[in-house]
């Protein structure tokens, strides 16, 4: 439109008349318009292709903060904690309050001492409130309450009144005898669990740091293919070039110039396919992260210089892991069952109350001369003939803690074999990553030889080609040597919660999360 506008105003010859005073305002007013306009429309492309720098340890710091797998990881820890101060507000005493009131006016049969029937009107407003006070005690499984009520009963008609009966106080006591105490097994069984959830989510945070590691070199090997494609194109297109050159002098075959042109195209596709790779990559980045900017991934070139003993990692794990902490939680649950099917066997309760109470017609009055108030209560339940079901409970309780011990001892071995493979390759990549960076070097000096070499025609093309090849996969296998490192390295950290590098456990405020 600009341009458009200038092509006008250019168009008009000096000194004539074709635009007047206004029309010449309204052309500035509008190139001026249109140049902040296009002033805007630059400053928005430049910041959509604004990339965010990133380290390693920055993505899996970014990672940790706000990427959608930890969030899932605290969610999960928040649940496993609101479980555990539940359990713990389950032993402390409970306070509560009940009350409730009715009122009746209906007619009810009545049977008089002569034996006969007869209807009478009942007309009464009842009301009652009590208090308890409940704590249950752990060692014996049983529950001990205190109690404290009033009740207050109001009778209409000629022979009618108001009645209060009060219970001051009252302490009751509800034992089971022979049976499993559960809240003992409970008290064993959930702080392991809840434990077993704080190593969990120690152990999914670093498989956050291990996912964003994964992410983060996936594309920087995108990356490294791009720039080892475009670098392949310019000189495949400056070796064309020349061997066309030597075409005319006659000092090259034409299948030799055909090839090259060949190698071109070559490059050119996997240009093409390597930008493809890069864009896919950078998406599934940048979504792990939560963020809007292109990343471009910076090539950690230092490395931690350690080396692990078996030993000492497998200590770690077995202290810190929560499988360690899983299976003794599940031998415990085990022998919990095995316990609750042999105490199945029978039921007897007791429950004791002593108290006192009082009755009157006033308030006041019903508070004074207690009597005592003792109930004892006794009940039990034997099964005489259940055709062996009760045994056959026992038994299968019995047979399933067996084969939960044969399945710990099996994945306690298993845990310990795949620790000292994975202790073994951690020690042995940093040999392998020192390998992959020297013959990186080798091969790029090689193939740059090359190239000088074949400018003045003493290498053929297959050559040129096979040192090219070897220069691409040697730069690609140090970036995968690289990422190899780095993942046996938040690997171990995942399974020992161990920081190597600084000698402590990695260690969270679960409270403050």
């Amino acid at each position: 439109m600009l341009k458009k506008i200038e092509y006008v105003i250019s168009f008009c010859p000096k000194g004539a008349n074709f635009f007047s005073v206004e029309s010449e305002l309204i052309v500035r007013s509008l190139r001026t318009m249109v140049s902040l306009l296009i002033a805007v429309i630059s400053l928005g492309a430049s910041a959509q292709t604004d990339t965010l720098r990133l380290t390693l340890d920055e993505c899996i710091s970014m990672a940790r903060r706000q990427s959608v797998d930890a969030a899932v990881a605290l969610g999960e820890l928040k649940s496993a904690y609101w479980q555990w101060r539940s359990y713990k507000a389950n032993l402390l005493p409970e306070v509560s309050f009940s009350s409730s009131g009715s009122y009746n006016k209906r007619y009810t049969s009545y049977q008089q001492a002569d034996g006969g029937v007869s209807y009478v009107r009942n007309d009464y407003l009842g009301l009652n409130g009590s208090l308890y006070v409940t704590q249950k005690i752990w060692p014996t499984g049983g529950t001990l309450s205190v109690e404290s009520s009033l009740d207050y009963l109001h009778q209409s008609g000629r022979e009618g009144g108001n009645q209060f009966m009060s219970l001051p106080i009252a302490v009751t006591l509800s034992q089971p005898l022979f049976g499993v105490n559960h809240l003992k097994w409970n008290r064993r069984i959930e702080p392991l669990r809840y434990r077993e959830a704080q190593a969990r989510f120690l152990s999914e945070t670093e498989q956050v740091a291990m996912e964003a590691v994964s992410l983060f070199f996936s594309l920087l090997i995108a990356g490294e293919q791009v720039g080892i494609a475009e670098q392949n194109l310019q000189t495949a297109e400056k070796l064309y070039e020349v061997a066309q050159a030597k075409r005319k002098m006659g000092t090259i075959s034409e299948n030799d110039v055909l090839q090259l042109r060949l190698n071109v195209l070559t490059a050119r596709s996997n240009l093409t396919n390597s930008e493809s790779t890069r864009q896919a990559r950078q998406f599934a980045l940048r979504s792990f992260l939560d963020v809007e900017e292109d990343i471009e991934p910076v090539v950690p070139e230092e490395v931690p210089q350690i080396r692990l003993q078996y030993d000492e990692v497998l200590s770690h794990a077995l202290t810190n892991n929560a499988f360690a902490t899983t299976i003794r939680r599940r031998q415990l649950e085990a022998d919990y069952n095995v316990a609750s099917a042999r105490a199945n066997r029978q039921s007897i309760t007791l429950n004791a109350q002593l108290g006192y109470t009082g009755m009157a017609e006033s308030m006041g009055g019903a508070y004074r001369d207690l009597l005592s108030k003792e109930v004892v209560q006794v009940g039990f339940s034997i099964p005489i003939l259940d055709w062996g079901k009760r045994k056959g409970q026992r038994k299968m309780a019995e047979s399933n803690r067996e084969i939960v011990q044969g399945q710990l001892r099996q994945q306690t071995q298993e845990f310990r074999q795949n620790l000292f493979v994975l202790t073994e390759q951690f020690n042995n990549q940093a040999e392998q990553l020192s390998i992959a960076c020297e013959a990186d070097t080798i091969a790029r000096r090689r193939y740059h030889t090359n190239v000088e070499t074949f400018k003045i025609g003493t290498i053929s093309t297959l050559e040129l080609s096979d040192a090219q090849t070897s220069k691409d996969e040697a730069r690609q296998n140090r970036i995968s040597q690289l990422y190899n490192y780095w993942r046996y390295y938040y690997q171990l950290r995942s399974i020992t919660l161990w920081d190597f590098e600084k000698g402590c456990d990695i260690s969270e405020d679960i409270k403050k999360l």
